[in-house]
């Protein structure tokens, strides 16, 4: 059968294991454990987006930015509303905390930017209401509320070897875990290793950890 959709996988990993009727509520919960292991395992240029979002001025901090709800890491950030969209220079965020150590309340256009838990903060303080454009590292979107993503579109074989792969500590079936973990690391190190031969010209989706002071 296909395997294309939700609902199409919840049926699939049920046949894999026997048709086991009793674990239909338990498989939208594999699903979800193997979706947490593809965001931490996953470099495809798939997960790579584009978010943009305007400075609020009249914040107490305009110079914090909340971060995209799916954000995993950063891979540019650029002011979209200024000639030529310059980009921002990462910073880690000790050199945020001396340039504002040292140039306390300044406001201009931001140069540089850190990330700081759920937000990005900026430095100088935006003195206007500029566009921010990020390009970051995005999770994969969740089949819990969406009913195909990229993902299951282009391997089927990872998500059914992952629930499969999560199901068999819950069902005591431990002589199954290395089948389905052949079969999940083969699917994840073919798809990286596909997206690493599309866009090695562009080279990691990670932030630089280092930048000059200003």
């Amino acid at each position: 059968m296909a395997i294309s959709t939700y609902s199409e996988l919840q049926t699939a990993v049920a046949n894999w294991l026997a048709g086991r009727t009793d674990l239909t509520d338990r498989i939208p919960e594999f699903i979800v454990l193997a979706e947490a292991e593809f965001n931490r395992e996953l470099r495809c240029a798939q997960m790579e987006t584009r978010s943009y979002t305007t400075v609020n001025t009249a914040a107490t901090e305009p110079e914090f930015i909340s971060l995209p709800g799916d954000f995993q890491t950063m891979r540019r950030v650029r002011l979209s509303s200024e000639t030529g969209k310059p980009a921002l220079e990462f910073v880690s965020a000790q050199q945020m905390d001396s340039f504002r150590y040292d140039r306390a309340n300044v406001t201009g256009v931001p140069g540089y930017y850190t990330i700081f838990g759920t937000e990005m903060e900026l430095f100088p303080t935006p003195a206007q209401a500029y566009t921010i454009e990020m390009i970051y590292r995005a999770n994969i979107p969740a089949l819990a509320s969406n009913s195909t993503n990229w993902l299951l579109t282009a391997a089927p074989d990872a998500y059914l070897y992952g629930a499969l792969l999560e199901s068999a500590p819950y069902i005591n079936d431990d002589q199954r875990i290395n089948v389905w973990l052949t079969g999940l690391r083969t699917a994840i190190e073919g798809l990286n290793r596909v997206s690493f031969e599309q866009t090695f010209a562009a080279g990691p989706a990670a932030v630089r950890i280092e930048g000059p002071t200003p």
